[in-house]
């Protein structure tokens, strides 16, 4: 390969993954996905691992999100499908933040991340890209991260697999 072929390889970002999202498939036949997902992978073995659930809590679970933002963005989730951040019970909530408070720690252990964007996009207009099932996101971010990248490039650059990110995390829940 020439040096020129090697610089042009260099100046694409290759994310097949990301069709997916692109063409709004869904992981699973039909539903909510925050719903279909914890009640299918608790049916199989390893199946948590396949619907890249990381922990379970009584009201709600931890989940990596399918088209990360950065590698071990974890969202907290309540089982109980519900929209609206108002309508989430005291104790759901309360379980919610204890879980981000749990994937911090996981991930400053695992990744060495320096900081975190946290918070829940509640409703269509807000961003919310699965807006019927209220969840809230942990996005790790190191010093020189890419983030510019979705907003200047309309790419993100992950440098590990969902795979190899489960493998890393779950042992810290």
């Amino acid at each position: 390969m020439s040096d020129a072929e090697r610089l042009d390889q260099l100046q694409r970002l290759w994310t097949p993954w990301r069709m997916a999202y692109i063409k709004g498939e869904r992981r699973v036949a039909a539903g909510c996905p925050f719903c279909v997902l914890p009640a299918e992978a608790g049916e199989r073995e390893g199946g948590d691992a396949e619907a890249l659930i990381v922990h379970r809590g009584e009201h709600a679970y931890v989940i990596l999100n399918a088209y990360p933002y950065n590698p071990g963005h974890l969202m907290a989730v309540p089982y109980r499908h519900i929209a609206g951040f108002d309508e989430l019970t005291d104790v759901e909530v309360t379980e919610m933040a204890s879980l981000c408070q749990r994937a911090v720690r996981a991930l400053k252990a695992t990744s060495g991340a320096e900081a975190f964007n946290i918070g829940l996009n509640v409703g269509q207009v807000a961003g919310a890209g699965i807006a019927e099932h209220v969840h809230q996101h942990v996005v790790p971010r190191w010093s020189g991260d890419t983030n510019f990248m979705p907003v200047i490039g309309q790419t993100r650059v992950l440098p590990e697999l969902l795979d190899e990110t489960y493998a890393r995390l779950t042992p810290a829940f």
